[in-house]
């Protein structure tokens, strides 16, 4: 399996860490363009709890991300992440100011955005192939499942022919393609969440994150859950799921993340998650040894 630092250490030839950025977007699926409510799990800072605050300029938003990490990195390098909502939503000349100040400084050597398949117009695209030919462009894709049923109940607003295209034209565009899946989402069985990942390692992307469902405070997956609709995984359930998932991932895709962790203040279950350093040692030790 190759992970993310290896990837990065091949391509930079350092330590590398990822600064979260909030470019104030918002969503079409929050802004009434495809519904006001948004996909059943994402909690109200859109995937964002972790990204810096939106009145900041993002050249501020790098500095205040490099002083986070200053005592685990000295001389490295950095990654400007559009982590919050929609990253390419928004029009193509607000979008091309706010990634070229982002890849402006030195020590900033990739971009990276998290943004939904149906949000890559032509105009968005020659924006990001504009700062392609400045530093590297990662692309971060939200598909969580290949499954309509599942894809109709998290409300996620594309169908998969969406999210293939997508793939292709910035591939084509010679941009990394991260895609995003869920594990443990309802109705779901092992072999579901394995069927989707194995479609992903041969959709052309060339990384892929694994997240475990949360559910967080104030999102309708909260109350399907407090009704009893919806059940979380298990510790040892959701380290069963990885090990079949990883074995069907080829040495070419990178596997950017293997779990996920909530913001505590958000987390109402599965509780155990909130463990970081338990669960990352429990993964090393029993799915990836």
């Amino acid at each position: 399996m190759k992970t993310l630092n290896d990837h990065l250490q091949e391509t930079f030839g350092c330590k590398v860490y990822k600064i979260a950025l909030n470019g104030g977007f918002t969503c079409p699926n929050r802004d009434g363009t495809l519904s006001g409510r948004g996909c059943i799990f994402c909690s109200a800072g859109g995937s964002g709890e972790f990204a810096s605050d939106p009145a900041k300029s993002i050249t501020q938003q790098i500095e205040d991300g490099k002083q986070l990490v200053k005592n685990k990195i000295r001389n490295g390098k950095y990654i400007a992440y559009f982590q919050a909502y929609t990253g390419t939503y928004a029009p193509p000349e607000r979008l091309r100011e706010l990634y070229m100040e982002a890849i402006a400084p030195d020590e900033i050597v990739a971009l990276s955005i998290a943004t939904r398949p149906d949000c890559l117009s032509d105009e968005v695209l020659s924006v990001l192939t504009e700062c392609q030919k400045i530093k590297p462009v990662w692309v971060e894709l939200g598909l969580q499942t290949i499954h309509k049923r599942t894809a109709e109940y998290i409300r996620r607003g594309y169908d998969l022919p969406v999210y293939d295209a997508a793939v292709k034209a910035l591939r084509e565009r010679g941009m990394e393609v991260i895609t995003h899946v869920i594990l443990g989402l309802p109705g779901e069985t092992v072999s579901d969440m394995v069927q989707t990942v194995k479609y992903v390692c041969n959709s052309g992307a060339t990384g892929i994150k694994l997240q475990l469902l949360h559910i967080l405070k104030d999102t309708d997956l909260e109350k399907e859950y407090r009704a009893g609709r919806v059940r979380v995984l298990s510790e040892d359930e959701y380290l069963e799921i990885l090990k079949a998932c990883i074995r069907v991932i080829p040495d070419n895709v990178v596997v950017h993340r293997l779990t996920g962790d909530g913001d505590k203040r958000l987390l109402v279950a599965p509780l155990w998650s909130a463990d970081k350093k338990h669960v990352r040692n429990r993964i090393e030790k029993e799915v990836l040894s």
